[in-house]
């Protein structure tokens, strides 16, 4: 049976869209049929992470309103055999998602793919709300910064209430958090959250810890998922969330400031 995973957070500019790419092609790359739907009508940014810009020529707006079926519709991933895109309309109002379209495209998907990635938009928008609704898994994307978290403790009162899971009284949301964007050098000068400082805020489990990383930027301007990097401490961290998600247990990385040794603090790096 699927599983639908819905990447979410409070704030916009965490990071989402970037870990829903790397998620996505993560699991495919385990062998399992995923799709990775973004959600974020009126923006579209998931097909130029994923390097399809060129190749939408429908949208999900456009199978939700039955101009398109799926079919025509999904973009196959040119790497990855097992890894899809359903690309969202740039010309679009937010308000083209209806729930009744929405569940019947997911529904639809569920019969082909075993995980169905939803790259949600920021904060509680209809686009978002739409995504966290339908979800069995919600990983809660956030920078180590007071605003960030504080937004995000908001998205799991949602998740909490208002997802289809909530409404029907069915097992709640799986829930995970996911640090992005985190310097434990900036963490020890004080100017950002520690990993502790984040879990004890929003009391959910780690799924993963997400170094700050130029190779992020420069996949993203690229079209290559950063978790296809794998030279860089940015790819390397995807693969260990996507194997937690998966129930591996790992131990944490890149979360500790690398003690420089006595050439290096003599002569710098």
């Amino acid at each position: 049976m699927a599983q639908i995973i819905v990447v979410a957070s409070g704030k916009g500019g965490v990071g989402k869209t970037t870990s829903s790419a790397a998620i996505a092609t993560g699991l495919a790359l385990k062998g399992h049929k995923t799709v990775v739907v973004d959600f974020d009508i009126g923006l579209r940014n998931l097909d130029l992470i994923m390097g399809c810009e060129r190749r939408v020529v429908y949208d999900f707006v456009n199978v939700i309103n039955g101009e398109a079926n799926l079919s025509q519709t999904l973009i196959k991933d040119k790497r990855c055999d097992k890894l899809y895109i359903l690309p969202a309309s740039q010309t679009r109002d937010k308000d083209a998602l209806t729930k009744e379209g929405v569940g019947k495209v997911l529904q639809d998907l569920a019969k082909d793919f075993e995980y169905i990635i939803c790259d949600s938009p920021a904060g509680i928008e209809t686009g978002a709300m739409m995504a966290l609704y339908f979800a069995d898994i919600a990983i809660v994307t956030t920078n180590p910064e007071v605003s960030s978290v504080r937004d995000s403790d908001r998205i799991l009162g949602m998740l909490q209430s208002k997802s289809k899971r909530a409404e029907e009284g069915l097992e709640p949301v799986k829930q995970y958090l996911l640090l992005t964007r985190y310097s434990p050098s900036r963490v020890t000068s004080g100017e950002m959250l520690s990993v502790e400082d984040v879990e004890d805020i929003l009391a959910i489990p780690l799924i993963g810890v997400i170094p700050e990383s130029k190779a992020v930027l420069k996949a993203s301007n690229s079209g290559v998922p950063v978790i296809l990097d794998q030279e860089s401490d940015a790819g390397k961290a995807y693969c260990d969330s996507v194997e937690r998600l998966l129930g591996k247990e790992l131990p944490l990385r890149f979360v500790t400031e690398e003690k420089k040794s006595f050439l290096k603090r003599i002569f710098g790096s």
